[in-house]
């Protein structure tokens, strides 16, 4: 049986990703911060198959710990803080998640099972002010926030590593990827559950910011086959995660309103508070590098992702 360590377990990623692995035999453990109230309702139906570890990607010592705890075959570094409008109001805390958390799990690695394969979630974020579209592994970076910077950095220590200690990393330049379990500050799951809402008559407006800003969604749920793809691999590379499609959240938000019947234009507010202080106007995913060598496929269209979040929420209100 392998074993594999996911940070993040609690989030979206790490829920849909630990559920894949169980089906394919592994032991999962999943590193969780502890905090005065539990959150692990991602991984609810599935807390009995796995064993929690006491960790956080800031304390290299917890790390070192759960890595000798674990014996991981897989580690898969999902935990960060992962919100893009936080990141400008909480810079810092973002750079010692997202970014130094990633030397904390490898530095661990590396000094107690440098044999273990590792996956850093890297983001289609790190393109930002996109000097190429679309955006292939070869693009050059250009962030545009501090999430997308710490990205960056998390994305070339990866790559430092595996060249400096032969470490077995890769890296997925995941475009965006949603869900139900979604966290109602991204986009989607807020233009989704507040839909939901206004069709039970719970809410009677949507405010947005920038209803043009175009991007490449895809179901988190088909996502995370591509990471464990990564590293079943010969060698260690890395690679773009994307639908190779791009809709804008206009396209997004008006799915969503006929989906349940209603004009959106009657709904929705444009509110520049929700406006970035500088803006990624587009993202596009070029994904033939993980098509040919991994031979992975997104298998849920944008409007049936759409729909699914609706269903959710609506059945969540109900």
């Amino acid at each position: 049986m392998k074993s594999t360590l996911i940070t993040g377990i609690t989030g979206q990623d790490g829920s849909y990703l630990a559920e894949f692995l169980l089906k394919k035999g592994y032991k999962v453990y999943g590193l969780k911060r502890r905090t005065s109230t539990e959150n692990n309702e991602n991984i609810g139906h599935i807390q009995n198959q796995i064993e929690l570890i006491s960790g956080d990607l800031n304390d290299l010592p917890s790390l070192i710990e759960a890595i000798r705890i674990s014996k991981p075959d897989e580690v898969y570094n999902l935990g960060a803080q992962s919100f893009v409008e936080c990141s400008w109001s909480q810079p810092i805390y973002t750079t010692e998640i997202t970014a130094l958390g990633v030397t904390n799990i490898l530095e661990a690695i590396r000094l107690v099972k440098p044999d273990t394969r590792f996956y850093q979630a890297s983001s289609s974020e790190m393109f930002g002010k996109v000097l190429e579209t679309p955006q292939k592994e070869t693009t050059p970076f250009y962030p545009r926030s501090p999430y997308g910077v710490a990205k960056v950095y998390g994305h070339w220590i990866s790559i430092n590593y595996r060249e400096s200690y032969n470490m077995f990393t890769s890296s997925g330049i995941l475009f965006n990827h949603e869900s139900p379990r979604r966290g109602l500050e991204f986009v989607t799951r807020k233009v989704t559950n507040t839909v939901a809402k206004i069709k039970l008559g719970l809410e009677d407006e949507l405010r947005l910011g920038n209803l043009y800003a175009k991007r490449d969604w895809g179901f988190a749920g088909d996502y995370v086959e591509a990471m464990w793809l990564m590293l079943q691999q010969d060698q260690p590379d890395d690679y773009v995660i994307a639908t190779g499609e791009t809709h804008t959240v206009k396209e997004l938000v008006e799915i969503a309103f006929e989906y349940v019947g209603l004009d959106w234009e009657k709904y929705v507010v444009t509110d520049p508070k929700f406006m970035r202080p500088a803006e990624v106007d587009i993202l596009l995913g070029n994904p033939q590098k993980a098509r040919k060598h991994l031979g992975w496929e997104p298998r849920v269209s944008f409007e049936e992702l759409i729909k699914m979040m609706v269903d959710s929420d609506l059945a969540k209100f109900k």
